[in-house]
């Protein structure tokens, strides 16, 4: 796959992952506080900014694997902290699970790594409606809950987080969308015990914070701290993201 990344700073290595209609630049106000103490790799995720489109649906097995590709690519040989938006997060498990060696610790904002059974069919109607309508037609509604308007206190930030979400390649978000559809990481979280802290957020209006805490009590090795942020904790309040990783990665002793 082609895949868009920026790789800086040195230290620790740290690899952020983007939410479901966000790219690298999710990542542009956290990124450079990080990179002061760690390296940091951050990419555009399939069919998401200048990687790679996709069509159909995705699999989160291959977006696990094209993450330790791309770690691997870049020369980055030590176990790696994952700092993960959303579903983003889901994909950080699976590559614990499937290469606990290569993972010293996640930190999941706003994690998701399921879609409720009822909902299924609502979600699978909404990527159908991404690919025929495109991003505009749901913004009155998706965007309040993704950026809320009490955390909108730099305006510029904002503005660029909206652009992005609304130029996003349709035909792959919905790809990712179906993915989500299907997800279901309940089964695996038992056998997950890599160092996990797990955020909810006060201002979420797609992730209650209190379900963050229950995926926290499923998972042997998770700490839950809710925080005062939003779904994209890194758009609306990177300083507070950027602290907490450089917490948790302290606590690791990275």
């Amino acid at each position: 796959s082609v895949v868009r990344y920026a790789l800086t700073g040195a230290g620790a290595p740290v690899v952020l992952v983007h939410e479901m209609g966000g790219t690298l630049n999710s990542w542009d106000a956290v990124a450079p506080d990080l990179a002061r103490n760690h390296q940091v790799l951050r990419y555009d995720l399939r069919g998401a900014g200048l990687s790679e489109k996709a069509s159909g649906q995705l699999v989160l097995d291959d977006l696990a694997d094209h993450l330790d590709a791309l770690v691997r690519q870049v020369g980055i040989t030590a176990p790696v902290v994952i700092v993960a938006a959303a579903v983003g997060t889901s994909i950080a498990l699976r590559h614990a699970m499937k290469r606990p060696e290569r993972v010293a610790g996640i930190v999941g904002f706003s994690p998701v790594t399921a879609c409720p059974a009822e909902k299924r069919a609502g979600v699978l109607a909404h990527a159908d409606r991404i690919e025929t309508e495109g991003l505009r037609a749901l913004a009155p509604t998706s965007i309040p809950n993704i950026l809320p308007e009490v955390l909108r206190s730099d305006d510029a930030a904002y503005q660029a987080a909206r652009a992005r979400w609304l130029a996003n390649d349709p035909r792959s978000f919905a790809a990712i969308y179906r993915m989500f559809a299907h997800l279901d990481l309940t089964a695996e979280l038992a056998a997950i015990h890599t160092p996990c802290l797990m955020i909810g957020a006060t201002h979420d209006g797609l992730r209650p914070a209190a379900d963050v805490k229950a995926l926290a009590g499923q998972l042997p090795r998770a700490t839950f701290r809710e925080l005062p942020t939003g779904h994209i904790a890194a758009v609306q309040t990177p300083g507070l993201v950027a602290e907490t990783v450089r917490g948790f990665a302290a606590s690791l002793g990275g």
